[in-house]
């Protein structure tokens, strides 16, 4: 017969089994569908740069290609239909590693379409050119860092999922209202999505607030990058309207 020490046991097995799930469901559907967007939206960005026959400095419509499909296949393919093992090990640095890769590669589309902006003139970096371009650069840098925020808060969510919060990298209002939270409350994808397109537009934190150094590391680079953006296409667009 099972004792009433098992019993409770496995009864607080149950919740903690159905937050893993949570999460490794939340892993293969919104996260991937996350990461698929950024490469169709970069595939997007090729077939009409091919189309129009855009470049930036002289770039081909197969860089942006190049630039982060090979990463974004590999991070669907781990985070759809990787192993069943849900508990953070190598998995999990790999995903944080292409990542990285896949900010590096934002980082160089931001690069290109700086250099663009300010090497190119007006007849070469036509309007549709520019805003086609920075629009696609701004949207993936935003994803690509929302999931970085989402992949590391706290160890990630399957470690969320497990030992909870105690050591977050952000503080979202719900952490500073313990009335406001339920026992059902817990991040998602969407409020690292929310965290990472506020702080694009409003260049400081909105909703949650950095608590580690490399929180607030990432977040300054993020608002730096759309901030350079943001003020270079507003400087192009008045030079084209007053010319």
């Amino acid at each position: 017969m099972s004792t009433s020490s098992e019993i409770n046991a496995s009864s607080d097995r149950a919740p903690a089994d159905d937050r893993i799930r949570a999460a490794v469901r939340e892993a293969r559907t919104q996260a991937a569908v996350a990461v698929a967007i950024v490469g169709a939206l970069l595939l997007a960005l090729a077939i009409v740069d091919s189309w129009q026959d855009w470049t930036l400095l002289g770039a081909p419509w197969w860089t942006w290609l190049f630039l982060a499909i090979p990463e974004a296949a590999l991070l669907i393919a781990l985070l759809a239909w990787g192993s069943g093992d849900v508990h953070p090990g190598r998995r999990r640095e790999v995903i944080v590693v292409l990542l990285g890769f896949l900010a590096l590669a934002s980082l160089g589309g931001t690069v290109l379409l700086v250099g663009a902006l300010i090497g190119s003139s007006t007849d070469d970096l036509s309007a549709g050119n520019l805003l086609v371009h920075a629009i696609v650069v701004w949207m993936t840098n935003a994803i690509v860092f929302s999931l970085l925020f989402w992949e590391l808060d706290a160890g990630g969510p399957v470690r969320r999922a497990t030992a909870g919060r105690a050591m977050p990298d952000f503080q979202f209002p719900q952490d500073e209202n313990p009335e406001l939270a339920t026992t059902a409350w817990r991040t998602a994808l969407f409020d690292y999505v929310y965290v990472s397109f506020t702080n694009s537009l409003a260049l400081s934190p909105t909703d949650a607030m950095p608590l580690t150094r490399k929180s607030k590391g990432l977040m300054a680079v993020e608002a730096l990058l759309s901030n350079v953006i943001i003020v270079l296409v507003i400087a192009r667009a008045v030079n084209v309207l007053g010319s």
